[in-house]
């Protein structure tokens, strides 16, 4: 019969990071455990990760709902993906221990080829908001380090200045040496977003993620349409639960690309769904973590392996807690990579 339980652990950031949504300093995750009670010593190990104001699961029932799926996991494994759609992060912990305890309790979820070959993840380098010093500070720090991909949150600071920050990156290196992502977090207005994205395309960005809030999808595909450089949707994939209802949105949108986090959109099973449907569509994708603990950080990086995705992956955020768990994760320059010897 398989037992399941859980605990808490409050990451606490090394500095405060700040988004268009505010600065955090701290991080709650809820640490799921599963093991069958004829051989309790294996225990595979998930977290479940819901990020204040921005996960549909981010509900003050949350922990009486993770009491129940423990209490129950032995009836509730089998149908767990219909019975947690409404608590998508609670989902991808137990989907993250069931694989974990099938394959030897040892965290190695996927056989993917960053397990079986050493083979590493290329990543962006991710940029916090701040004040302009701040940022150019970390940008140096990850040219420094020899990534060719970064991603800077934009929307908190006045545009002006992150026009001018861009800028002065630009006049040290070109589109060929530095690939620039932005995330907005859908902190443009429908009414100046297109004016905002214009101003930006002088830059040779790559991509921004999420330009307005999410749900509005007349005016996000009105945006898609006249866009000067591509849009990635990434909050706007959120509560989308039926596979009909991820078609039906792909289709309207027509993104140039879509983020898939997997706290957020139901684990690894509400990726492989987007994923299919992006397919059918032709839009590509990379998949980002969201501010989990090494813990899911490996899991998912296990999961991004075994896809071959050429484009760099959003899979930086293991170093940006003081008090994370330990990992097999390494991170040498832009490349992720997993020692299993660990």
């Amino acid at each position: 019969m398989l037992k399941a339980s859980y605990s808490s652990h409050v990451l606490e950031f090394k500095r405060p990071s700040g988004t268009s949504r505010g600065v955090l300093n701290t991080k709650k995750v809820w640490i799921v455990s599963v093991w069958n009670d004829d051989a309790v010593a294996i225990k595979g190990i998930g977290e479940c990760n819901p990020l204040v104001g921005l996960s549909i699961d981010d509900v003050p029932d949350f922990e009486e709902k993770l009491i129940e799926v423990c209490e129950h996991i032995d009836s509730r494994s089998k149908n767990l993906a219909e019975f947690l759609v409404d608590y998508p992060s609670i989902y991808f912990g137990f989907e993250m221990a069931l694989l974990d305890l099938k394959n030897g309790g040892k965290q190695l979820y996927f056989n993917s080829p960053i397990v079986k070959h050493k083979q590493p993840i290329k990543i962006n380098g991710l940029i916090w908001m701040g004040d302009h010093t701040f940022m150019h500070q970390q940008i140096e720090e990850k040219l420094a380090l020899g990534f060719t991909c970064i991603k800077l949150k934009i929307g908190a600071i006045d545009f002006e200045k992150e026009l001018e920050l861009l800028a002065s990156i630009r006049n040290k290196y070109d589109e060929e040496e530095l690939e620039l992502r932005v995330d907005a977090n859908g902190a443009f207005s429908k009414e100046d977003a297109l004016e905002k994205l214009a101003a930006l395309s002088q830059y040779d960005i790559h991509s921004i993620e999420q330009p307005i809030k999410q749900g509005q999808l007349n005016e996000m595909e009105f945006i898609c349409e006249n866009t000067p450089f591509d849009v990635a949707l990434d909050e706007e994939l959120i509560g989308v639960k039926t596979i009909e209802g991820k078609r039906a949105l792909l289709e309207k949108i027509v993104p140039q690309y879509i983020i898939l986090k997997p706290s957020l959109i139901g684990g690894f099973k509400g990726c492989m769904e987007w994923i299919s449907v992006a397919g059918e569509l032709g839009i590509p994708w990379w998949i980002t973590s969201a501010l989990e603990s090494n813990i899911g950080l490996n899991a998912i990086a296990q999961f991004t392996s075994q896809f071959y995705n050429p484009l760099p992956q959003g899979l930086g955020t293991g170093q940006i807690y003081t008090n994370n768990f330990e990992s097999k994760l390494k991170l040498d320059g832009e490349w992720l990579s997993l020692d299993v010897t660990k």
